[in-house]
């Protein structure tokens, strides 16, 4: 093999070592965020939609800032999907802090029967179980996805 093309996979090897190398350090992990459903508030609606407004506290546990450019959730209760919806928010969340993001949901009737159906069956509603997921989206590797689940106590 001639020297100089030796020389050239030599200098490309310790080039794409670095890039790894520096890829690591970019990459590194963060503790996920924690996200608490803390009210539903209704919105105005459209013929067959009901539409409402799900606050969310999201808490960052990171020495780092989140950047945000946006936001997706969705959300299932009993099991069976519910809602779904998207903000395009823009904002923060400092290292070590916590916002309170509002995000609009709608809710079709076909996921009201078959929330009927599912309730229909049940002892109790207290303790009715919920998830939620989502993400703040924040560019190609900057999207930090969340999930919380619990349970709805009815009011009496």
């Amino acid at each position: 093999m001639p020297a100089h093309l030796s020389r050239l996979l030599r200098n490309a090897a310790g080039l794409l070592l670095v890039l790894t190398l520096s890829a690591c350090a970019l990459f590194q992990g963060r503790d996920p965020v924690n996200i608490s459903v803390i009210g539903i508030e209704p919105l105005p609606g459209q013929d067959l939609e009901l539409r409402m407004a799900v606050k969310l506290r999201v808490q960052n546990p990171n020495e780092t800032p989140i950047e945000f450019d946006g936001l997706a959730l969705n959300l299932e209760v009993n099991g069976q999907p519910l809602a779904a919806g998207v903000s395009n928010q823009r904002g923060s969340i400092e290292r070590f802090s916590e916002e309170v993001l509002v995000v609009p949901v709608s809710i079709t009737a076909f996921s009201v029967l078959r929330q009927a159906l599912g309730l229909s069956q049940m002892s109790s509603l207290d303790g009715m179980p919920y998830e939620v997921r989502g993400k703040l989206a924040g560019g190609a590797f900057g999207s930090v996805r969340f999930h919380d689940r619990g349970t709805f106590e009815l009011p009496r």
